[in-house]
């Protein structure tokens, strides 16, 4: 079971790893986002977007970005989180 203190940790550094205005992405001098930044704001787009809905200053899409790197990502992460692995899918097809 864990701490009380280390849930807190891991909520700060998703935090972290969300789009938006006060992303690690908008500091002064800190790389933009890339591929695997776009694939996980992708795949936490769904929760991202109701997120949004109540609360100001959370986005969806980082546009700190470095483009079409980060964009195939976010499509690739979208994809993911909306359709899945593709195992429905393939057992409709089947049928």
């Amino acid at each position: 079971m864990q701490a009380i203190s280390e849930t807190g940790g891991n909520a700060a550094w998703l935090t972290l790893a969300i789009a938006g205005p006060n992303s690690k992405y908008a500091v002064p001098g800190a790389k933009p986002a890339g591929f695997w930044a776009g694939l996980w704001h992708g795949l936490v787009s769904p929760i991202t977007f109701w997120v949004s809905v109540f609360k100001s200053g959370v986005r969806m899409y980082e546009v700190h970005n470095r483009g079409p790197l980060y964009d195939l990502g976010f499509f690739m992460g979208i994809c993911a989180a909306v359709v899945g692995g593709g195992s429905s899918a393939s057992r409709i097809a089947g049928q």
